[in-house]
């Protein structure tokens, strides 16, 4: 893991760039969050890569969940329903101390949105919320909205965990496993299906850039 100069104190950027097992993801979330909480450790941002999985939020169901044995599934403590993680796609990892901010848990869903949103406006792409929806939308040509990014968080004690995952230019039949989010018939899609030729270093840029006007 790379430690990046903090753009302001008491905020690390972290960075992984060989793909991070996802129980190994947990411990240093669960590590840093309590060191956060207790005082010990600055707030940060973890941008890193997953091997393929599926990962289950506390509101997903077992029938979302179509090809059980095609990658590692694990349940998880975040928010939201079923979807995938793998390479190609932007994990970030927000662990910040909202006691500090704003402790309110659906204004910070709103900001992760916002700036993902954000970022993603540096490449020229108009995402969007979706009415009743989680998550980060586009407009396709053929006029349907597909899904880009997905949002699952955790908050202990103020301390938010988990986060976001963009897709950049994962391999998007893996999708195909699992009814993403919940969404039963949602096309998902990736910077890369959309035209937009951005490695992770240019994400991570945007991300930088937008991160300290949304939070």
């Amino acid at each position: 893991m790379t430690t990046i100069s903090p753009d302001r104190p008491g905020l690390e950027w972290l960075e992984s760039r060989a793909p991070v097992e996802y129980p190994t993801a947990l411990r240093v979330m669960e590590r840093r969050v309590a060191a956060i909480g207790a005082g010990l450790a600055a707030d940060a941002v973890w941008l890193l890569e997953h091997p393929p999985i599926y990962t289950c939020g506390t509101s997903a169901h077992d029938d979302e969940l179509l090809e059980r044995t095609r990658f590692p599934v694990y349940r998880t403590g975040r928010g939201g329903r079923i979807t995938y993680h793998g390479p190609g796609q932007r994990i970030g990892y927000v662990m910040l101390d909202l006691r500090r901010r704003e402790p309110d848990v659906r204004a910070f869903v709103f900001r992760l949105e916002e700036w993902v949103i954000g970022a993603l406006a540096e490449f020229g792409v108009a995402a969007r919320r979706s009415e009743g929806k989680i998550g980060i939308w586009v407009d396709l040509p053929d006029g349907r909205e597909a899904k880009i990014g997905a949002i699952g968080v955790r908050v202990r004690r103020w301390i938010s965990f988990h986060g976001f995952a963009l897709n950049v230019a994962p391999d998007l039949s893996h999708f195909a496993g699992i009814v993403p989010c919940g969404l039963a018939g949602s096309a998902v899609t990736s910077l890369r299906a959309l035209g937009v030729q951005a490695d992770m270093r240019d994400v991570d840029a945007a991300l930088r850039t937008r991160f300290t006007g949304t939070f």
